[in-house]
């Protein structure tokens, strides 16, 4: 990932993203920052929503937007390349894809079910961003709801 890549797909100059950002390292930092700030967003949202953590996980498992999906994959992209990026930056990603298993781990009983539902989830959010594509949706949608309702049966708060 080059500034010169960073500043076309932002719209602006080079030299406007520099005002913002004086280096790479810089940018990726606040890269992170933005992603961990959504990503608190939806953990709390998790935690708080009628559905359950399980729910919100499998529901969200797929980019809700191509910006979305485009800023993962930004940030992934970058990590793989280790060129200029902080360690922190690694350590955050490390975090949040842990974070959502302990969410899962803590709202159900059964450990082996909520490692597979972090997998599966894990797994729709980068093929989808990756661009590998899904399954069709019917299916991906069939698949979500045999996991959530497997998780229906091992819900702590039941």
């Amino acid at each position: 990932m080059t500034l010169e890549a960073v500043a076309r797909a932002a719209e602006v100059s080079k030299g406007g993203l520099l005002y913002h950002f004086p280096s790479k390292s810089a940018m990726m930092v606040g890269l992170m920052e933005r992603v961990r700030a959504l990503a608190e967003e939806e953990f709390r949202e998790a935690v708080e929503s009628d559905e359950g953590v399980v729910r919100y996980f499998l529901r969200t498992s797929l980019p809700q937007t191509t910006v979305e999906g485009e800023l993962y994959w930004a940030v992934i992209a970058a990590l793989r390349s280790k060129e200029d990026i902080p360690p922190e930056a690694g350590v955050l990603v490390k975090e949040l894809f842990t974070r959502w298993g302990e969410l899962l781990h803590a709202e159900l009983t059964d450990p082996v079910l909520a490692e597979t539902i972090r997998l599966a989830g894990d797994g729709m959010y980068m093929s989808s961003i990756a661009g590998l594509g899904s399954p069709d949706p019917e299916l991906t949608q069939q698949v979500i709801d045999r996991l959530a309702e497997a998780s229906d049966q091992v819900r702590r708060d039941r």
